[in-house]
């Protein structure tokens, strides 16, 4: 007997040339699966549409969703996006709930960009690409707290969703929400008029899990700390006005809105102009700002390797010696080595060397070089000509990235020393001293600030 071959029916629609196509049901069988796996045949025409049961038509569990959701970037266009493919996941992605998870599982805020010192002014730059890049008159400081005053506004420093500023005619200091408007003003202590003020302000809240860089709520405090000579900072003119001092400090609770009191010390330093304090573990550091850009004069005879260390669990001032080599660097940046120790990067020569203070079970301290890297090496820059100079400065340091914000040739990197990782983050004419910003662009909905400012509304945040 011959079996007779069959040939296949080339083709997915039900319709060829405009003719239908008709199928044998003996050759081209449904079978359906049913309870208890057996098959059953059944002729007649296909249903048009999906079947009910079609994964496809099911709507994605809430508690998937949101895992989904969670991991999404921390850039703002993200969730952005996100809250505008429906209704559901809008009502998901505003819930505080789910922006407390989401905080929680980035860990830290992403870096939105640099606010630098103008002699015109503070203004931001953003270190995002479109369509995150933040315009900078978004985050216009003098216009959020006094467009009309036109007093000149210094920039201390930034931390936790906050930036620190001090209105030095007024002895005043301010802390400025840019995501929220908000800010306060501060009377500045009486013991720190008349010397140089530096400051820190940092986020106080306690609360388990409670991630930083979304803050707006949360009680915060300030660290004011000045070099004191034991008189009046007018009895001392420029050419004397560095070399022994005493460090003092003092710090304000917005939960109980008032100044403590006093903290000094009896440990001497040598210190020119000092640098943004860094905070490490529960601890702030200050050392000298011995270049400082577009600067040629430098004061090279009160350079010292002293660095100040304001201890915030005990309330106490401490002078602690660095390495060798930083007594006469040029250029060097505190920064926060492996396990919260406390380190410091000094330029020297076309090089970093990385220097990891350590603790012994004893209580004693020394200094251990981590390693070195050539800066031109690790950018991939041509090497320098005999008998140049390239044109290198260091603008800042980014607490969370753990990374030397540099100027050389000019581009302004991020450098992570202890990695030695890098990334490039914009072009500059000049080098510009630069304090860099994190936050996430989710304002807290329970944040106690104007009903216009507390609605969830991320096209704002993005211009």
């Amino acid at each position: 007997m011959t079996r007779r071959r069959l040939h296949p029916q080339i083709g997915t629609s039900e319709e060829v040339s405009g003719m239908p196509l008709r199928r044998s049901p003996r050759l081209h069988p449904q079978i359906h699966a049913t309870g208890n796996g057996v098959g059953m045949t059944r002729r007649g025409r296909r249903r048009r549409g999906k079947s009910p049961a079609d994964p496809e038509s099911l709507p994605l569990h809430e508690d998937m969703l949101r895992e989904i959701l969670l991991r999404l970037p921390p850039q703002p266009s993200s969730l952005l996006r996100a809250s505008a493919v429906c209704k559901n996941w809008r009502g998901l992605i505003t819930d505080p709930r789910f922006l407390r998870r989401f905080r929680a599982h980035q860990g830290k805020p992403p870096l939105l960009g640099v606010f630098e010192s103008h002699i015109w002014g503070i203004k931001f730059r953003s270190t995002l690409g479109p369509p995150d890049r933040i315009p900078p008159e978004r985050f216009d400081l003098q216009h959020q707290i006094d467009r009309r005053s036109g007093i000149r506004l210094g920039l201390l420093g930034c931390r936790h969703g906050r930036v620190l500023l001090l209105d030095d005619k007024r002895n005043k200091v301010i802390v400025c929400d840019p995501i929220t408007g908000e800010h306060h003003r501060l009377d500045v202590p009486p013991a720190f008029r008349g010397f140089y003020i530096y400051g820190a302000v940092l986020c106080a809240a306690a609360d388990d899990g409670h991630v930083h860089g979304s803050c707006h709520s949360s009680p915060f405090n300030v660290v004011l700390m000045s070099l004191s000579r034991g008189g009046d900072k007018d009895e001392y003119d420029d050419e004397h006005d560095y070399g022994d001092t005493s460090p003092m400090a003092c710090v304000y609770s917005s939960e109980t809105a008032v100044w403590g009191n006093l903290i000094s010390t009896m440990d001497r330093c040598e210190l020119d102009e000092v640098n943004p304090g860094i905070l490490i573990g529960n601890a702030l550091y200050w050392s000298s700002k011995s270049v400082i850009p577009n600067r040629n004069v430098l004061h090279l005879d009160y350079l010292a390797d002293d660095v100040v260390e304001f201890d915030l669990d005990r309330q106490s001032l401490a002078v602690i010696k660095g390495p060798p080599s930083l007594n006469g660097s040029l250029r060097h940046q505190i920064i926060r080595a492996e396990d919260n120790a406390l380190g410091l990067a000094i330029f020297s020569h076309g090089r970093f060397e990385v220097w990891q203070r350590w603790v012994s079970c004893h209580g004693g301290t020394t200094w251990l070089l981590h390693n070195t890297f050539e800066v031109h090496t690790l950018l991939g820059l041509p090497p320098q000509i005999e008998g140049s100079m390239r044109k290198m400065e260091i603008l800042g340091y980014d607490e969370d990235n753990r990374a030397i914000i540099v100027f050389v040739d000019g581009n302004v990197y991020m450098v992570q020393p202890m990695s030695t990782q890098f990334r490039k983050l914009y072009e500059s004419r000049y080098p510009i001293k630069c304090h860099p910003f994190a936050s996430f662009y989710t304002p807290d909905p329970c944040c106690k600030v104007a009903p216009h400012k507390n609605k969830f509304n991320f096209s704002s945040l993005i211009g």
